[in-house]
C-alpha cells in the first residue's frame, strides 16, 4: 500500500521552524506580538488590500464583518448555497437569517443573475451578501459588486479557498467592503489554524480589531462598554504564516500544475467535466474539481481510497441541509446537479505527476468497469 495521499496537506516553506524559535526566544508565544504584525503586512503587500487584521479562524473574520456591518436579529443575508456552512454560521451567530443564491453553470459560483433576479423581486431587502469563490476559483466578482453596489447591499467576500486567486488582475478579497482568508490545516497555505480580514475602510477594520480584543476599552484596568470576542491569533501561528507567505506564488503555481496534468491525463474522457475557470481570472485551483456525467462518484472515491488516496464530494448545497429547511433561497438545480456528480481530487502541492498519474488511471479503470 502507497502512502496516503491526502486532499490537501500542508507543506512549509523551511523558514516556519526558525520564524517560531524567534518566537520562544523571544517568550512571546501568547496572542499578537511582531509576528502577528508581519504576517498582517505580508498579506496586504501580496492582495493589495488596505488593512489587515490576523485572526484565530476564516468564521471569526465572517463575523466580525458582518458585527462591524450592524449585521442583526431578523435581518435577510444572502449568501452562496454552494459552500462551506462555515461561510453561513456566522449569519446564525448574529441571529440573523440566510437566503441563499444558487450558483450558475460557467464558474459554478454565485450567479449574478440569480442574485438580480431575488433583488428585484424579495419584500425584505437583505443589509449584506456573502460570496464564496469556491476551491480557489474566482466567482463573477465585478458583475456581483456592480449588483450590490446598486442595491446598496454591503459585500463580504469569502475568500477562505482563493488566497493567490484574481479577477481582472486584482485579488479575490479585496473587491468587497469585507473579504476574508482562511489559513486552516487543508488552505493553499496554513498556519494550522487561522484567518485574516481585510477592507479598505480602515475604521471598520480597526472596530474589528477592537472587538477581536473583548471589547477592551483603552483603559489601565479592565473596563468594557460593548461586548466582544478572543478571536486573535498567536504569535506562534503568525510566524508560520510568515513564513508560508513567502511561498504564495510557488504554491499557486504548484496547484495550478497538479489540475493541469489531470486535464491532461482526464480531459480525453467525455464524461468528465473539469471545474471551469473565468476569462480574465486565475484561480488558485485549491482542489482539483470536476463532475461525472454517468458515473457514480461514489464508486470513483471507494476506488481511491482502495489506493490509500482521498477525495471528497462536492459540497452539498446549504439549501439541502436540515438546519435550513426553512431558509429562504433562489435556486435552480445547478448545485444540487453539481454535488449529486461532483468530486474533489487529491491536490496536495507535495505531490509529483507520478502520483496525479497513479490516480488518473484509477479513475479511467473504475470509469471502464
Amino acid at each position: 500500500m502507497n502512502k496516503r495521499i491526502f486532499l490537501s496537506s500542508p507543506h512549509m516553506s523551511g523558514s516556519e521552524l526558525g520564524y517560531i524559535g524567534e518566537v520562544f526566544e523571544s517568550n512571546y508565544i501568547a496572542p499578537l506580538g511582531v509576528f502577528v504584525d508581519r504576517f498582517e503586512e505580508s498579506i496586504k503587500n501580496y492582495t493589495g488590500a488596505k488593512n489587515a487584521l490576523a485572526l484565530n479562524s476564516g468564521t471569526a473574520a465572517i463575523h466580525l464583518a458582518l458585527r462591524v456591518l450592524g449585521i442583526g436579529e431578523g435581518d435577510d443575508v444572502l449568501a452562496s448555497t454552494f459552500t462551506f456552512i462555515g461561510s453561513i454560521n456566522a449569519i446564525l451567530y448574529e441571529r440573523a437569517n440566510p437566503v441563499f443564491i444558487d450558483s450558475d453553470e460557467k464558474s459554478w459560483n454565485l450567479s449574478p443573475f440569480l442574485l438580480e433576479k431575488y433583488l428585484k423581486e424579495c419584500s425584505k431587502k437583505p443589509k449584506a451578501l456573502i460570496v464564496t469563490h469556491l476551491y480557489g476559483q474566482s466567482a463573477d466578482i465585478k458583475s456581483i459588486a456592480m449588483i450590490c453596489k446598486e442595491y446598496g447591499v454591503y459585500l463580504v467576500e469569502d475568500a477562505a479557498e482563493s488566497l493567490g486567486a484574481t479577477f481582472d488582475g486584482k485579488h479575490t478579497g479585496t473587491f468587497g467592503d469585507f473579504g476574508i482568508y482562511s489559513f486552516n490545516g487543508n488552505k493553499i497555505l496554513t498556519t494550522s489554524g487561522g484567518g485574516m480580514l481585510v477592507g479598505s475602510n480602515k475604521e471598520w477594520i480597526e472596530k474589528a480589531r477592537f472587538y477581536s480584543t473583548q471589547a477592551r476599552e483603552p483603559f489601565v484596568h479592565y473596563e468594557h462598554n460593548d461586548y466582544g470576542y478572543n478571536y486573535r491569533m498567536s504569535n506562534v501561528l503568525a510566524a508560520i504564516g510568515v513564513g508560508q507567505m513567502e511561498v504564495i506564488e510557488d504554491r499557486v503555481a504548484k496547484k495550478r500544475e497538479i489540475f493541469e496534468w489531470y486535464k491532461e491525463l482526464l480531459g480525453d474522457i467525455k464524461e468528465i467535466n473539469f471545474m471551469p475557470e473565468l476569462p480574465n481570472s486565475r484561480g488558485n485551483r485549491w482542489l482539483t474539481a470536476l463532475t461525472f456525467a454517468k458515473t457514480d462518484y461514489r464508486k470513483v472515491m471507494q476506488a481511491l481510497e482502495e489506493i490509500n488516496v482521498e477525495s471528497r464530494p462536492l459540497w452539498k448545497p446549504m439549501h439541502m441541509q436540515p438546519l435550513f429547511k426553512d431558509a429562504k433561497r433562489l435556486v435552480d438545480g445547478t448545485s444540487e446537479e453539481l454535488f449529486s456528480k461532483g468530486l474533489c481530487l487529491a491536490s496536495s502541492t507535495t505531490m509529483s505527476y507520478e502520483d496525479v498519474f497513479m490516480i488518473s488511471q484509477k479513475i479511467k479503470e473504475t470509469i471502464k468497469a
